[in-house]
């Protein structure tokens, strides 16, 4: 015997899979939904997390600038002192200077020869005066050159001139100091 179905079955199947089809649709957009969400979600904790750190890190760099003031106030502080003690080491060092560079003017001073003019300028020293004749002007940078406080004197000018009706011979020299050894600082000895 033979069956025939009368029911539409190609149109239950057609509706079967259309509905089929919908689920599957449905349950993708659902997916992607989920996944989207999850996505922004996560890409949001990672967004929150990075602006704590670039946070901290801020807080952490600015704490470093104001230590990186204060090392720079201290270098500044260091520096001045570090200049003051210099300069102090100096004066003590010059401090007996003047007084050598006189007592040894008076020994290198030949007889028949006057100073009008005395200047220093830092290491260098500039002598005016008159003698009797240029060779007593001659024994005076001889003296002068073999001297323990001066070195390299220069002459200038020598000029005849008459002062007080006695012939004479204004000179002007230069002459510079020598470097005298500090007590730390031996001649010949390194550092």
């Amino acid at each position: 015997m033979i069956r025939i179905n009368l029911l539409p079955h190609r149109e239950q199947k057609k509706a079967a899979h259309r509905k089929r089809f919908q689920h599957i649709l449905l349950g993708s957009i659902i997916a992607i939904l989920a996944i989207t969400a999850g996505t922004y979600l996560l890409l949001d904790s990672w967004k929150e997390a990075q602006i704590a750190r670039n946070q901290r890190l801020e807080q952490e760099i600015a704490k470093l600038n104001e230590q990186l003031k204060d090392i720079e106030q201290l270098r500044q502080k260091r520096s001045a002192l570090l200049t003051r003690q210099a300069l102090i080491e100096k004066l003590q060092s010059e401090r007996g200077q003047t007084v050598r560079v006189f007592d040894e003017l008076i020994r290198v001073i030949p007889e028949g020869v006057y100073l009008r003019n005395f200047s220093q300028n830092g290491q260098s020293i500039s002598l005016g005066g008159s003698a009797l004749s240029s060779a007593r002007v001659s024994l005076l940078m001889r003296n002068l050159s073999n001297s323990q406080v001066f070195a390299d004197p220069v002459l200038i000018e020598v000029s005849a001139t008459v002062e007080n009706n006695i012939r004479a011979n204004r000179f002007s020299l230069n002459v510079n100091l020598r470097q005298q050894a500090t007590p730390g600082n031996k001649p010949g000895e390194k550092k």
